[in-house]
């Protein structure tokens, strides 16, 4: 009677355990959340032409120098490097995620010694010491295995594997950042070059017309107050220059930390922004923008990771069942030890069902679907982010070159207005604060052209950052590069479950 009660038992319990593993559910797999994509960019028409960057597309704008600092960039840059070290340890732990997957096996060697004294009373009453070495030999096998019935230990990696692919989007985002910055800051020092060159270039006018000033004030033809108010007009573009050099180095400087070196060591000297080559470059629809922008790659692997924190929060309140083992050979002898009777084997089976733990459980999944409510908010920010940043580059794009346009003709027109001025006055025809007026527009319009023109390249260079810089969405198995990554996992979509929505 008694081991059909105990029968029934296991029965039962066997029985119930079945009923757990079928009525588990973990919740629902990830889906991409529904995302409010436009038909067109609001600076853009849905029939505009596409020309995407390239992956090298610095190289269009045909400067050498800029081609070498991005170089040197992408090889020493510190922020990428360290961006590449977070990529390895997200691979190690994608590695140390999924050996919970298979059983352990530890091998085990002991050799005891023990000495014992002992004492011996004979008839005499008196005692005699004696020792025994005793001596105990061991060896053998230990297994462990954590069955993962509930899908804790497989959601735990699919998490890190997202984690990875986050680390990877977002070495790429950090990359991107990099390139950028020094083009954005190689264009600034080209910026101050062309300014210098023009305010040289001026303060050289400027004293020419000084000299034929104080020319006629010697025959009489002008006064004082003439030249002290070109005198005036000289220093003040000369006063200009010392501020122009000054923030052309400081660019140069700043390149230094860009690429990973000493300012010393940055030897590129800036030419002017005139020489630049502007590519064309025109965005596709908004819903191809997702797949080339490796910030929103990485907001959806961090999203789709927080999904398998879920499952795994989850599945913390399911029994954990461990299997462990051992075989090996125990003899006092070490030339016997493999006998064969000394052979040990064991095996035990346990089972583990949080009862009660004050809330702790529940807290961890409340946080974990908290924490994926918040990246779900992130992803889609950097959605609308994304769209934003393009038609940003476009309309700054767009107004900075109908302003180009605009600012030169202003300023070949104030040209031929100073050089009308200056001609009357050696005629005697005009006076002196004509001339000045004339040269003072003719200064602020040149200046003006050369801000504008460095608005403009900046406004190409920022599209180009918005576009994704060339990057593209990977797609197909994994690499081979990939270390700690199964085949048949995408990139793109991490080739996990999907079924129903984000809950």
């Amino acid at each position: 009677m008694r081991a059909a009660g105990q029968r029934a038992v296991g029965l039962s319990i066997g029985a119930a355990a079945l009923l757990m593993l079928g009525s588990c559910d973990l919740g629902p797999d990830y889906h991409r959340p529904a995302l409010e994509i436009p038909p067109a960019y609001r600076a853009s028409t849905a029939t505009a032409a596409t020309a995407w960057p390239s992956a090298d597309w610095w190289r269009g704008f045909g400067s050498p120098e800029l081609d070498s600092l991005i170089g040197q960039a992408e090889r020493e840059n510190f922020d990428l490097l360290a961006a590449i070290a977070r990529v390895q340890q997200a691979d190690a732990q994608v590695r140390i995620a999924g050996a919970a997957l298979l059983p352990t096996l530890n091998a085990s060697a002991n050799a005891n010694w023990t000495q014992e004294s002992l004492a011996n009373y004979g008839r005499s009453g008196r005692s005699a010491t004696s020792t025994i070495d005793l001596h105990d030999y061991t060896a053998g096998l230990n297994a462990g295995y954590s069955v993962d019935f509930w899908g804790k230990t497989l959601a735990s990696r699919q998490a890190a594997v997202a984690s990875a692919m986050f680390s990877r989007f977002d070495q790429q985002t950090v990359a991107l950042t990099v390139v950028t910055s020094v083009a954005s800051t190689w264009f600034n020092a080209l910026g101050f070059a062309d300014q210098l060159a023009v305010t040289q270039q001026n303060l050289a006018d400027a004293e020419q017309t000084l000299a034929v000033i104080r020319g006629r004030l010697a025959v009489g033809t002008a006064s004082a107050l003439d030249v002290a108010q070109q005198e005036s007009l000289v220093e003040g573009v000369r006063a200009s220059i010392p501020n122009l050099r000054s923030e052309m180095e400081q660019q140069l400087i700043g390149l230094g930390i860009l690429v990973g070196r000493p300012p010393e060591a940055v030897t590129a000297r800036p030419g002017t922004l005139a020489m630049l080559s502007l590519p064309v470059v025109t965005p596709g629809l908004p819903s191809a923008l997702l797949e080339r922008r490796p910030d929103v790659a990485s907001a959806e692997a961090q999203l789709i990771a927080a999904n398998f924190d879920v499952k795994v929060a989850r599945a913390a309140f399911f029994p954990q069942v461990q299997l462990t083992g051992s075989a090996g050979f125990e003899n006092v002898a070490l030339s016997t030890l493999f006998g064969p009777g000394a052979f040990l084997a064991s095996a035990a089976a346990g089972l583990t069902q949080p009862l009660f733990d004050g809330g702790t459980l529940r807290g961890q999944l409340e946080q974990a679907k908290g924490r994926r409510a918040e990246l779900l908010a992130d992803y889609r920010k950097a959605v609308v982010q994304a769209f934003t940043d393009v038609d940003n580059a476009l309309v700054a794009w767009r107004s900075a070159s109908e302003q180009e346009t605009l600012q030169r003709v202003a300023t070949d027109t104030a040209h031929r207005a100073v050089d009308i001025a200056r001609a009357q006055m050696e005629a005697g025809t005009a006076d002196v604060t004509t001339v000045l007026t004339a040269e003072t527009t003719y200064y602020a319009d040149e200046a003006t052209l050369v801000q504008v023109r460095l608005a403009r390249v900046q406004a190409l260079l920022s599209l180009y950052k918005a576009l994704g810089g060339g990057w593209t969405e990977p797609s197909g198995p994994v690499p081979e590069q990939f270390p700690g990554l199964s085949p048949g996992v995408v990139p793109g979509s991490l080739a996990l479950p999907i079924g129903g929505n984000v809950q």
